[in-house]
């Protein structure tokens, strides 16, 4: 038998969540270095998975079967595409800064009790999350991936919940009620969500008779399976409405800027740039491979929620107070652009929305990071609280305003070669919805360069004169991604050459192919006259 990559590399921040768990209420710091310790030690696990993984090679690799509950014909499945990899390589990435960024997040306030905001239990929180967003990443079995992806929701209420932002501007019960309601809608949303899902995996079982992803898009491209046209429907909006939740997907998004808003940044970035891909990546790896003919019936309208979502969200935007809000409602945007390029059915437009996965995730937690650091500075998410930020913090200001160019997909940065390909890709086969879509850059630029023009630049606020520039911690944890927003902005083809096979074989799910340019077919039509 081969070394269990995948097991191993989702267990690795499950086993560190336990120990740092089991820590002594006294050794917070320690705590706190064994965390960042096993994040590092799954990110170095994550780059061996793709430098094993080959993107010529089978469709699924790395992969593991064993049995689990063999009645009811439920296994224990990994396996990775191209896809895959590069959210795990995402995911574990992201962590490490997430740790490093909310380093005095749970301390305990000077007139609090040290059991109020235990450190331990924050730090062990963000590892399990971790390692169950990987194992959603790994899972080829439908009932495996649905019990990771609804377990990841219980530590995720106790992040917003229990470990909330401390910038609020109303009494510390307002604070509270808050944070618990924040908590609640996210909880009660998404489980919703999932147990509409369990009684389409159930229907599933029923039809299909087992629960492997790879078995049942098998039998349905030998022609072996056949699942009725009502059922396929009925069972794709079962899990389309599970995925389009956690996305979040108009209208169903309402949790996300209440969840964003009540938590600390770092757990804010934990919920848009890391559980929130598993909406999407589910999309691409469930939605399409296991209801192919569905998906395409669900298009058009799929493709008018998504314009919703871009455009709704980016005016939203503009109009926002809150700092934390502006970036949860610009996320919202950007997760309609990720849904336009997986429902356009093209190369292109596929290939665009899972580099825009990644690419988002590097945007948002390099704005979102900074713009934490900004707060516990002030002490308030309010954008009307600052002014002038750049003339007592030139490094803070300057790598705000990166985060946020990248954010609006400035070429030359990571985010704008995804929405270029997304926008290109819904163009080849929807030219009305591409130029709708449009309209989501403009606004972007518009929410972006007006929170920079209101926080950074104008006269100096009194409440800001004082303020500190970026510690060396803080530098460190927002100079890498900086780096490889601009990295992977001049050269995305590192990321590009891992998904595309990828989406080839998930287009072939569906049987589509891009459509021919109408030029080339008139040019070569022109010349056959002659």
């Amino acid at each position: 038998m081969s070394f269990p990559l995948l097991t191993v590399t989702a267990a690795v921040p499950a086993v560190g969540a336990i120990l740092t768990a089991a820590v002594p209420a006294a050794r917070r710091t320690a705590a706190k270095w064994l965390a960042l310790l096993f994040s590092l030690a799954t990110l170095a696990l994550a780059v061996l998975v793709a430098v094993r993984f080959d993107p010529g090679g089978d469709r699924y690799q790395l992969t593991e079967s064993r049995p689990w509950i063999a009645d009811f014909g439920v296994r224990y499945e990994l396996g990775v595409d191209g896809i895959g990899v590069v959210l795990i390589g995402l995911t574990a990435l992201l962590i490490p800064f997430v740790i490093a960024a909310g380093w005095h997040d749970a301390d305990p306030l000077e007139t609090q009790s040290t059991r109020w905001r235990p450190t331990q239990g924050f730090f062990a929180l963000i590892l399990l999350v971790e390692a169950m967003v990987i194992i959603s990443f790994e899972a080829t079995d439908v009932f495996l991936f649905y019990i990771f992806f609804e377990a990841m929701l219980i530590p995720m209420y106790f992040l917003i919940g229990g470990f909330g932002d401390r910038a609020h501007t109303g009494s510390d019960e307002n604070a509270a009620a808050q944070r618990s309601y924040a908590a609640v809608k996210f909880l009660l949303y998404n489980l919703v969500g999932g147990l509409i899902m369990l009684a389409a995996v159930i229907g599933l079982y029923v039809v299909a008779g087992n629960f492997s992803l790879q078995e049942i898009t098998a039998a349905r491209a030998a022609g072996t399976l056949d699942m009725a046209t009502n059922t396929e429907r009925l069972l794709f909006l079962g899990f389309f409405f599970a995925f389009a939740v956690k996305a979040p997907l108009w209208p169903l998004h309402t949790w996300l800027p209440n969840a964003m808003g009540e938590s600390t940044a770092p757990v804010a970035v934990l919920i848009t740039a890391v559980v929130d891909k598993v909406g999407t990546f589910a999309m691409l790896r469930f939605c399409l491979g296991l209801f192919p003919d569905a998906s395409k019936w669900a298009t058009p309208v799929i493709l008018v929620l998504a314009l919703i979502s871009i455009v709704y969200g980016a005016l939203v935007a503009v109009g926002q107070r809150d700092i934390k809000r502006l970036v949860a409602y610009a996320s919202i945007s950007h997760f309609g652009f990720i849904i336009l390029g997986i429902f356009a059915m093209t190369s292109q437009g596929q290939s665009g929305a899972t580099l825009y996965m990644v690419n988002h995730g590097l945007s948002t937690a390099a704005l979102m990071l900074v713009a934490g650091f900004l707060i516990s500075r002030r002490g308030s998410r309010l954008i009307a609280d600052y002014g002038g930020v750049q003339k007592v913090a030139p490094v803070l200001a300057g790598t705000f305003l990166i985060g946020g160019l990248a954010t609006l997909s400035l070429p030359g940065l990571a985010p704008f070669v995804s929405e270029f390909l997304v926008l290109v890709g819904t163009f080849a086969r929807y030219p009305v919805v591409g130029i709708i879509a449009t309209t989501g850059i403009v606004l972007a630029a518009l929410y972006t360069l007006v929170l920079y023009q209101r926080t950074m630049t104008g006269p100096v606020k009194e409440e800001v004169r004082t303020m500190p520039d970026l510690r060396l911690r803080e530098v460190l944890v927002v100079a890498p991604l900086i780096a490889l927003l601009i990295g992977l902005g001049v050269y995305p083809k590192v990321l590009t050459d891992i998904v595309n096979p990828a989406v080839e074989h998930t287009l072939s799910d569906v049987k589509q192919t891009d459509p021919k340019p109408e030029v080339a077919v008139e040019a070569k039509n022109g010349e056959a006259a002659k």
